[in-house]
């Protein structure tokens, strides 16, 4: 990840509205559902690992945004190269390492709500090996959106990496921590919890699920968790309910919306999608209620189709699935 030749690195990072950090990889997805992946027959590969979704889904919304993260010197890591330029999203920071592999994930599908994920990132992924003083600290402390996910922090070299990229921002506004709390990636919840509640003390937002909550701050009940990350520094905490909707909390204000009904295939990428239209609300400055709406509509349009990074959707669909529902159930005009 030797950025001191690349002209993106020494150039004009303001331009970035987003950096993200973190997983990278191929999804190997069934194309048969219902069934075990011992009785599925064909797969179709898409680019995948959730700080790479975020990415993907911020750009669909013509925002500047990149990568950083490590492949395999490989044929998949080429693949997420080609990916990520195809949608997009500026791979300068994107390298190769030798020795493990790019990442795969396989998944069974078996819809409304089980989709059991295999991951092959052992004993470590290239990901989980950046660098600190590899980084492109100066494109990570101007961008106007800095993500992070939990799972970066789970080995070194990547925990000491995003602790020295905190420092390189400061606690600036719209860095973001997304809660990605994957046990299977961690020796035990205690390391994990431990690991978190450092990393508080660095972001602005933090983004999670009620159990990845409860990992963080030691509290399941949305508005106790979410009291909790106000008590840590944090300015905007957002809380996902599952079938109740996501709640929004500042020191000020108190948001929640409902989720958004749609016929599900594989959920494993609406949180990626909501990730995505989030950091596009926050960049266009709209007020929390339009954001969580948005994001949640976001987020059950990939949860509708089988693959997550090219199921992300463009600001055009969002904004029209959701004045099709508007003008369905009477609930008001489409913006």
């Amino acid at each position: 990840m030797d950025t001191t030749s690349d002209p993106h690195a020494q150039g004009d990072h303001a331009a970035y509205d987003v950096v993200v950090i973190g997983r990278t990889g191929v999804d190997i997805y069934p194309l048969q559902h219902g069934v075990g992946l011992e009785d599925v027959r064909t797969f179709e590969k898409f680019l995948g690992g959730s700080a790479t979704n975020v990415a993907v889904a911020t750009a669909r919304y013509d925002h500047r945004v990149a990568l950083v993260t490590r492949t395999g010197e490989d044929a998949f890591g080429r693949f997420v190269h080609q990916a990520l330029r195809g949608f997009g999203v500026d791979d300068s920071f994107v390298s190769a390492v030798a020795g493990p592999p790019t990442p795969v994930t396989f998944c069974e599908v078996f819809p409304p709500d089980d989709f059991p994920l295999y991951f092959y990132r052992y004993p470590i992924a290239p990901d989980l090996m950046i660098e600190a003083e590899e980084l492109p600290t100066e494109a990570i402390a101007a961008a106007r959106i800095y993500w992070s996910t939990v799972t970066g922090l789970s080995q070194e070299p990547s925990r000491s990496a995003h602790f020295a990229a905190w420092q390189a921002r400061g606690r600036r506004e719209h860095t973001i921590l997304d809660l990605d709390y994957r046990p299977m990636f961690w020796q035990s919840p205690e390391e994990a919890s431990e690991q978190v509640g450092r990393a508080l003390e660095h972001v602005s937002v933090a983004v999670g699920n009620r159990e990845e909550c409860e990992m963080a701050v030691g509290e399941l009940e949305p508005h106790r968790a979410a009291d909790a990350l106000l008590e840590r520094g944090v300015e905007l905490a957002i809380v996902k309910q599952g079938p109740k909707g996501v709640l929004a909390a500042t020191r000020d204000e108190r948001v929640e919306v409902a989720t958004f009904p749609i016929q599900v295939v594989n959920g494993l990428g609406a949180g990626d999608a909501f990730g995505g239209a989030l950091c596009h609300g926050l960049l266009q400055g709209w007020d929390l209620r339009r954001t969580l709406e948005f994001a949640n509509v976001a987020g059950a349009i990939v949860a509708s189709k089988l693959e997550c990074s090219t199921a992300m959707p463009t600001e055009r669909e969002v904004e029209e699935t959701l004045a099709r529902h508007r003008l369905s159930t009477g609930t008001g005009d489409a913006r």
